[in-house]
């Protein structure tokens, strides 16, 4: 992200330094559900790619035995727990938890003792157990994964920082329904609340630490 017209006022004013990663890496994958793999629901732009490569990400945290946690949006049948997300996106209110737009995509099921929080907001972190879990495993770290970049994954993204992890965005695993808002805000992300990293540089920087 260097390269952007803009880098230079932040690097004049001290931003888009790195905070790396700790001992005890966890691995979020946010909302990587049916309802937004597919551009006739919530998906399109480069979500579909990002996926697969979070299959290889998901596959290498568990080979390194990494705390994983997946997200999925879930929404009460009557809508009794809506709230003003759905007034700005009322298509939202099709995430129950029986619908099947709300499932976890299959190539990225989770495994027994994998976290699956449920949530009605944007960060994976508000009003969910997320937070409390990853104190319990000590995680230090988190990698985020997941969509879409500009909307949940960004806050997700803040809210790790803001619980003083070090916060890694995986650049090639995250993905949003269009490419201009996802580039923009993988540029701020980076300024201000996590390292970039794509999926092979992040496994690069863990392997060179064993």
């Amino acid at each position: 992200m260097s390269g952007h017209p803009e880098a230079d006022i932040y690097h004049r004013q001290g931003m888009g330094n790195l905070s790396g990663i700790g001992d005890r890496p966890a691995l979020v994958i946010v909302d990587f559900v049916v309802g937004f793999s597919d551009p006739a629901h919530f998906g399109g732009g480069n979500i579909g790619p990002a996926i697969e490569e979070t299959v290889r990400l998901l596959a290498f945290a568990r080979r390194q035995h990494w705390s994983v946690a997946h997200t999925r949006v879930v929404y009460a049948e009557d809508g009794s727990d809506a709230g003003v997300f759905t007034m700005k996106a009322p298509s939202l209110r099709k995430l129950t938890e029986t619908s099947p737009l709300s499932q976890i995509v299959p190539q990225l099921a989770p495994l027994p003792g994998e976290l699956v929080v449920r949530k009605q907001g944007a960060s994976a972190f508000f009003d969910t157990n997320l937070a409390g879990w990853l104190v319990f495993r000590r995680a230090d770290t988190l990698a985020v994964a997941g969509c879409t970049t500009s909307g949940c994954v960004r806050a997700t993204v803040v809210d790790s920082m803001q619980h003083n992890l070090r916060t890694v965005c995986v650049t090639d695993c995250v993905g949003d329904r269009a490419i201009a808002p996802h580039e923009a805000n993988l540029f701020d992300i980076g300024q201000k609340y996590a390292d970039l990293m794509t999926r092979a540089e992040l496994e690069a920087v863990w392997m060179s630490r064993l």
